[in-house]
């Protein structure tokens, strides 16, 4: 019997419902929209995305997906969202966007193309699954030796706290009340050692400023609040 999907029904059901407007840039997902930019120079500094096979795994709408494909990669954006996905395929084909996208997680991912793609890229998921261990081995089992995986996730401190839920949720209303749970949140060091358990070496780590009266988000040294990080499967790049 397959082992059943490393997801949280309730919180699967939060995206479910605000799928429709993924892609309104004064929406629930503005402050995704603002922060892309930055993920996508992230990875493009360390990674070369022409004629690379990419995962976007949890690709929500396709904002990630769609920009990497615009850089020359071969993408694939999985989610278990079926709105999400269906919002991702009709952005698609409205803009002309090749990425492929599928309802998968990765796991199945992962067994029908092991050791397949260049890059994985999966951003602010593991801090909504109920498994973080199972979902970063499953991350290290699509990418192919020397290939790379790019994450970004909450930290778990009180700056965090006060900024990506009290202010965030409660007084800015930059995301939906409700969206994030502090107990959920992942310090870098426990990342980094999810990471080493699946055969993946921590190679960057870099933090994320959002300033919200601006609308504006930059990378910087000071990952207290929300990260990104670059890790590397063992053995050498084809």
């Amino acid at each position: 019997m397959a082992a059943a999907a490393n997801v949280d029904p309730a919180e699967l059901a939060k995206f479910q419902t605000q799928a429709h407007g993924f892609w309104d840039p004064a929406g629930a997902f503005r402050t995704l929209h603002a922060i892309n930019p930055v993920r996508v120079q992230f990875i493009a500094a360390r990674a070369t995305l022409k004629g690379a096979r990419i995962a976007d795994v949890g690709c929500g709408g396709g904002a990630l997906s769609e920009a990497l494909a615009a850089h020359g990669a071969t993408v694939v954006g999985v989610d278990l969202s079926e709105a999400m996905i269906e919002v991702a395929r009709l952005h698609a084909a409205a803009t002309g966007s090749p990425v492929e996208y599928q309802l998968l997680d990765a796991e199945r991912l992962a067994a029908q193309h092991p050791h397949s793609f260049d890059v994985v890229t999966c951003m602010e998921l593991i801090e909504h699954v109920p498994d973080p261990p199972r979902l970063v081995s499953s991350l290290a089992a699509l990418l192919r030796p020397g290939g790379l995986l790019f994450m970004s996730t909450i930290n778990r401190t009180p700056q965090a706290f006060a900024l990506a839920i009290v202010a965030a949720e409660y007084l800015l209303g930059l995301v939906p009340r409700g969206t994030h749970e502090y107990a959920r949140f992942i310090r870098p060091a426990e990342l980094s050692a999810l990471a080493r358990s699946a055969g993946l070496t921590l190679t960057d780590l870099t933090g994320v400023h959002y300033d919200p009266l601006a609308h504006r988000c930059e990378a910087g040294h000071d990952p207290n609040v929300n990260y990104m990080a670059c890790f590397a499967a063992a053995g050498a790049r084809d």
